[in-house]
């Protein structure tokens, strides 16, 4: 058994991040001191300090903690969250060695630029203060910029680094600005003070209605909402494909759990102001995932707008403003990584004459070839589709539930129109699997065991929810009762 941390009290909530940034800080010296660039090792290193943090975080108490003077808070939400993240950001990483090594892309800032990205999510996740959110969104944001342009000698690759960034600091500023006028209104940047001062009558200033609004669109960018979604279609493209993997499976997961720790803290008396915003994002985030999807050839694309239709069900459960809500969104977030994560194996592995293929078509002919990762594919489309037995559609149900429960019927029926003209797109990649003949030579096949072994964990926890659920469901429980306190 781990022992528990024992670190001074005002520190023992900021411990994880000072030790994140010192292992990234040292993996930096260990790459620049060695006289040939050793990117295994770093990598391997930085998988291990993922997984170590995890490990600290997960023994921290239940109770909730405050340190650095209110800068940082711990309880159950930001454990989990905090475990999601780092769980991802290592899945990410063990994905990247083969990719890298063929597109020569070894270089030891890769696994420097997740740590210190995963660093400004746990910052963004255990931010209890205006400033302290600031901070982790510009953490996860600038290291997130130099990966999605690695790939120097690739059009694409520049060109999905400067639309991230561009796009990327208007949404800062506007984040930046509504920040500001939150704090000109109630004279503090701290969450437990702003949820005092901005009671219900408070609320209704249009100073503070508008710092709200720019604040959530910020959010809204980095989480990839609609009408906030411009970039994630052509950064996930033009990004090397393992860039695309960890854009895919953690960035969401720290703003979707900085959004809700907003609308259930600092705004939860305002609660008439922030639905409506939420109702849209999601109505227009499930429409644009549904619709614009199918047009799609490049599977990365579609995994993009794919993303975007997730986003928008995840919010459903914002919408709902209550416990059951909280706690389907975090099995939500929990599913998606899962189901991302298998998908993106999948991507990884198509390769032709030791080329990287990204279109759709290219999946021709797989389930003959490769009967058992076009069988994988098809579990992983059906729960993304939303099919029983599946664990996507226990996320969703969940989803529809908690609206349910709020009365919200109308948003209820947009919802399940929207997953099943969404299910169109996902059942076309079945399709060209089993019922296309392949135009070319069948896929070379995959001798990574890291995409191999994320990839059957991804199927058998989406297979084998419906036989234990009872720690997940407990564990999102916990944490959502968490907010509440």
């Amino acid at each position: 058994m781990i022992p528990p941390v024992f670190v001074a009290p005002s520190l023992a909530v900021a411990f994880p991040l000072i030790f994140l940034a010192g292992m990234s800080l040292m993996l930096l010296l260990l790459g620049v001191a060695r006289k040939t660039e050793d990117f295994k090792s770093v990598n391997n290193l930085a998988i291990f300090s993922l997984l170590a943090v995890a490990i600290v975080v997960a023994r921290f108490s239940d109770e909730r903690m405050e340190g650095l003077n209110g800068l940082f808070v711990s309880d159950p939400f930001a454990i989990l969250m905090q475990i999601m993240v780092l769980v991802g950001a290592a899945v990410a990483l063990s994905m990247t060695p083969r990719y890298v090594e063929r597109e020569r892309l070894m270089r030891i800032e890769y696994p420097i630029l997740v740590m210190l990205s995963t660093l400004g999510m746990m910052v963004m996740i255990t931010s209890n203060d205006l400033m302290t959110l600031y901070l982790g969104i510009e953490l996860q944001s600038l290291p997130l910029y130099v990966l999605a342009a690695m790939q120097r000698d690739t059009v694409k690759s520049t060109e999905a680094g400067l639309k991230y960034f561009i796009l990327g600091a208007l949404s800062s500023g506007m984040l930046l600005y509504g920040c500001s006028l939150l704090y000109g209104y109630a004279g503090t940047t701290n969450y437990t003070a702003l949820q005092l001062a901005l009671t219900a009558e408070a609320g209704m200033a249009p100073g503070v209605v508008v710092g709200m609004v720019l604040l959530m669109i910020g959010i809204a960018f980095k989480l990839a909402a609609a009408p906030f979604h411009m970039w994630v279609p052509d950064v996930y493209e033009g990004a090397p494909t393992s860039v695309t993997a960890f854009f895919a499976l953690v960035p969401k997961i720290a703003a979707l759990a900085l959004m809700i720790r907003l609308l259930s803290g600092p705004f939860e008396n305002m609660v008439d102001q922030w639905r409506q915003v939420i109702i849209i994002l999601s109505v227009l985030s499930m429409a644009v995932g549904a619709i614009a999807a199918i047009a799609q050839t490049n599977i990365k694309r579609l995994l993009a707008y794919s993303s975007i239709g997730h986003v928008g069900f995840a919010l459903l459960g914002l919408a709902a403003d209550n416990a059951e809500g909280a706690r389907a969104v975090i099995v939500y977030a929990m599913f998606y990584m899962v189901m991302t994560a298998g998908a993106f194996a999948i991507v990884l592995m198509m390769k032709r004459k030791d080329r990287m293929v990204e279109q759709i078509a290219d999946l021709a002919g797989l389930a003959r070839s490769q009967p058992l990762v076009a069988a994988a594919m098809t579990i992983i489309m059906f729960s993304m589709a939303g099919i029983p037995p599946l664990a996507g559609f226990f996320s969703k149900l969940f989803v529809f539930q908690a609206i349910i429960d709020a009365q919200l019927y109308a948003l209820a029926v947009f919802g399940v129109i929207a997953s099943v003209v969404s299910a169109y797109y996902y059942l076309r990649v079945i399709k060209v699997m089993y019922f296309d003949d392949p135009a070319d030579e069948a896929l070379d096949r995959s001798n990574d065991p890291a995409l191999t072994g994320v990839l059957t964990i991804s199927v058998a926890v989406l297979l084998f929810f419906i036989i234990l659920p009872t720690s997940v469901l407990t564990w999102a429980r916990e944490a959502a009762a968490a907010l509440a306190q």
